[in-house]
């Protein structure tokens, strides 16, 4: 199946300005990019030069089916918040109340124009069954902690890892220890041995509160960044590290490798009063950054143009310095590097070759009076919000238009996220 998008403003993570084009899809994939103009005829989406053609945002690190949760324990630091308020009502789900909260969870995502999600959770089968269901791309992984039944854990991913790996093209699986205060060294070092051994990718929260580390076994006798390369962690075909707050910045050298991204939450760790991240000091160091709002049970919003807007404002405020992280940038950390941390190696830019994952923005609106194909980025992150997207589309298919998902009944699925968070909470 063709479709093609006509005189629509393209921009990506690796443009040194827009540009004014014609879009042609066939399948998934996009076959052609050309200046606006070149294909005169056959039915198209008609940019009309006033509608901006971008990557879909990644969400590079998040719980999607924490919808279900939404607006518990609020006000409350990190370790309180999980242990009074979070961990038990998560005892109280199953595989179909994640699946729920994962519907509900893309159709957010969708509407604010992401197009692909990474989820470290559990039922992560069902998981898996929601994102193919709805069309959606994902990078899924099984949360794993440690106890008497770590290994059944690890078993578990390994498993979701060859039933779903590479299903449809949409779902790539990596395995998901969950942080080393939960994961004792000897299982962290059986999941990285597990991960290499089976050519995985691994997600892990990493330094994301001050408590963190010292609350690991491994705290007595060695540095974090010790503890990635002992474990075997570090050797990991790809390791997307979440939150990185409390990274001593004398060390960020070490985390300057192909092989690893850092996956920068701002508004979580904001709301709970976890810190700033120094991303500008990370991109300075050479880090690769990527964007993720985290679970909406702590930011409360999976919003990755809110994300994106934050962590370039936050930056700069911190710092005191204007010119760090540019809206380019946070915008790159939003596509592009997220994608490819998920191992979507051609998804994120709008190339020839890459996979049709893209968004429509309305441009024709009193707050981007002025863009211009010089400075439609700053525009974009500073004065644009999610509001402006009118189409996401994923691996060809149009899954959300003005308003309606072409492949989700919304309102089902939010009665029954109702009933299902009724039940929770009850």
């Amino acid at each position: 199946m063709q479709n093609l998008y006509r005189d629509v403003i393209v921009w990506d993570g690796e443009s040194k300005e827009a540009r004014r084009c014609d879009v042609r899809t066939e399948g998934a994939e996009i076959v052609a990019v050309e200046p606006a103009g070149t294909f005169r005829y056959g039915s198209a989406y008609e940019g009309r030069g006033k509608t901006a053609l971008l990557p879909g945002f990644v969400n590079a690190h998040g719980h999607a089916a924490m919808t279900l949760l939404r607006g518990l324990g609020e006000e409350l630091p990190l370790m309180e918040w999980l242990e009074k308020r979070i961990w038990p009502v998560e005892n109280r789900l199953n595989g179909d109340r994640v699946y729920t909260g994962t519907q509900l969870a893309i159709m957010e995502m969708l509407a604010t124009g992401t197009t692909c999600f990474a989820d470290m959770y559990f039922f992560m089968d069902r998981v898996a069954e929601a994102a193919l269901t709805a069309g959606m791309r994902a990078g899924l992984c099984r949360g794993i902690v440690g106890g008497a039944d770590g290994a059944a854990k690890l078993a578990e991913n390994l498993k979701l890892a060859a039933d779903y790996n590479g299903a449809q093209g949409l779902v790539h699986v990596q395995l998901g220890p969950h942080a080393p205060y939960t994961v004792p060294y000897e299982l962290m070092k059986d999941i990285a041995a597990a991960a290499k051994d089976n050519d995985l990718a691994v997600q892990l929260h990493w330094l994301e509160t001050t408590r963190d580390w010292p609350l690991s076994e491994a705290s007595k006798n060695m540095t974090p960044e010790e503890f990635l390369q002992r474990t075997g962690l570090d050797a990991a075909r790809h390791l997307l590290l979440a939150h990185c707050v409390w990274i001593d910045k004398e060390k960020l050298p070490f985390y300057a490798r192909p092989n690893i991204t850092v996956a920068h939450n701002p508004k979580s760790n904001w709301k709970l009063g976890s810190g700033t991240a120094p991303v500008a000091a990370m991109q300075k160091a050479g880090v690769t950054v990527s964007i993720g709002s985290d679970g909406a049970s702590s930011n409360n919003r999976l919003d990755m143009w809110d994300e994106l807007r934050f962590a370039a404002l936050a930056q700069k405020g911190a710092n005191m310095d204007p010119t760090l992280l540019s809206a380019e940038e946070a915008l790159r950390m939003a596509t592009v590097n997220g994608a490819r941390a998920l191992g979507f190696d051609k998804t994120g830019l709008i190339r020839e070759g890459y996979t049709a994952d893209f968004i429509l923005i309305d441009l024709d609106q009193p707050h981007y009076v002025g863009w211009n194909l010089g400075n439609l980025p700053g525009y974009l992150v500073y004065a644009g919000s999610s509001a402006d997207v009118r189409t996401t589309v994923v691996a060809g298919e149009t899954l959300y238009h003005m308003g309606a998902f072409t492949k989700m009944d919304a309102e089902k699925i939010m009665a029954e996220a109702a009933s299902v968070r009724e039940y929770l909470t009850a």
